[in-house]
C-alpha cells in the first residue's frame, strides 16, 4: 500500500526591503498617542519651574529679586539669604520643633488609622457601618469648621503653647482611616483566619499578620501625612504663642514677612530648607507611594 505525500505549499518570499511597521508600545502593550507626550511635557515644564525659580532666586540678593523685569539666572551669586536664615533666626529651634510635631503626627495617624482601618475592613461589630459613614462624611467637612471648637478645647485642657497642643488633634485623620481601610479590604481572609486558629488575639493579628502586608499604604499616608503636617502653618500660628514653641513656617512668615516690607529672599531661602526634607522623604518612598495609591481603590 503506497501513501502520498502531500507536497508543502511555498510560502511567498518577503522582499528584502520590506520592514514591519514600527509602534510606540508601553509596558502594557497599549499604543500611546504622541500628542500624550507634548501634554505631559507641558504639564512637567509648569510644574517644575516654580521651584527652579525658587532655588535660583534664593541665591539672588534682595535688589535683585525685586527687579522689573526679573532675571532668570543671578548675576550676582550670594548666599546672604541663607546667612540670615541661620543667623537671624533660631532656625535649629524651629527646625526640631516641626520635626517632632511632623514625625509624632505621622506616627500617630499609621497606627491609629491602621488599627481602625482594620476594625473596619476585617472585624464585625455592631454600628460598623454607621461609623464607616461617619468616617466618609467627616472627609466631606473642612478644617475651618472645627478649627474654634477645636482651639476652645485645646484651651480648656491647657495645651495651648505646647507641642502636644500641637500633636494631638491630628493623631488621626479621616482620610488616612479611609486609605488603611480599602487597602486592607483587599489582603486574604485566609491569613487572618490562619491565625486565630493559631491562637493569636486581634492585637497580634494586626501587629504581626496585617501590619507588615500594609507597607505601600504605611508609605502613602506616611508621607502624606508627613508633608500637610510639616507644612501646616495656621494651626502651630495659634496655638504657639512663644518662640520656642515656633515651627519653622511661622518663624519663616514671621521674620521674613514685616510690617514695613517682605524680604523674599529670605522667604525663598526658608521654603528651600522647608522643601528638602519633605522631597527626601518622597524620593525614598516614591515606589511604594504609587503601588499604595494603585491598589488601594482595587476593592
Amino acid at each position: 500500500m503506497t501513501q502520498t505525500l502531500a507536497t508543502p505549499t511555498a510560502v511567498p518570499e518577503e522582499p528584502a526591503d520590506w520592514k514591519a511597521p514600527k509602534q510606540k508600545r508601553g509596558a502594557d502593550g497599549i499604543r500611546t498617542p504622541g500628542w500624550l507626550y507634548v501634554v505631559m511635557a507641558v504639564g512637567l515644564f509648569l510644574v517644575v519651574v516654580p521651584f527652579i525659580w525658587m532655588v535660583v532666586s534664593s541665591f539672588k540678593p534682595e535688589a535683585e529679586v525685586r527687579a522689573i523685569p526679573p532675571t532668570w539666572w543671578p548675576q550676582d551669586v550670594t548666599t546672604e539669604n541663607y546667612d540670615q536664615l541661620f543667623t537671624r533666626l533660631d532656625f535649629p529651634t524651629y527646625f526640631l520643633n516641626s520635626t517632632i510635631v511632623a514625625v509624632a503626627v505621622t506616627l500617630g495617624n499609621v497606627v491609629f488609622c491602621s488599627m481602625l482601618g482594620y476594625a473596619l475592613a476585617k472585624l464585625e461589630f455592631p454600628g460598623k457601618r454607621v461609623l464607616f459613614a461617619l468616617v466618609l462624611g467627616t472627609l466631606m467637612v473642612p478644617g475651618v469648621v472645627t478649627f474654634v471648637p477645636l482651639f476652645v478645647l485645646t484651651t480648656n485642657l491647657g495645651l495651648t503653647n505646647t507641642l502636644p497642643g500641637m500633636i494631638l488633634p491630628f493623631l488621626a485623620g479621616p482620610f488616612g482611616v479611609f486609605l488603611m481601610r480599602q487597602y486592607i479590604l483587599g489582603l486574604p481572609d485566609e491569613l487572618i483566619q490562619a491565625a486565630r486558629v493559631d491562637g493569636a488575639g486581634e492585637l497580634t493579628i494586626f501587629a504581626r499578620v496585617i501590619m507588615p502586608l500594609c507597607g505601600p499604604a504605611i508609605a502613602t499616608l506616611g508621607v502624606l501625612t508627613f508633608l500637610t503636617s510639616w507644612n501646616n502653618f495656621l494651626w502651630p500660628l495659634v496655638v504657639a504663642t512663644s518662640e520656642d514653641k515656633f515651627t519653622l513656617p511661622v518663624a519663616l512668615a514671621l521674620y521674613a514677612v514685616g510690617q514695613n516690607a517682605t524680604q523674599y529672599g529670605l522667604l525663598l531661602a526658608g521654603s528651600v530648607v522647608v522643601v528638602i526634607p519633605v522631597l527626601v522623604v518622597f524620593l525614598l518612598l516614591q515606589r511604594y507611594i504609587m503601588q499604595g495609591v494603585a491598589m488601594t481603590g482595587m476593592k
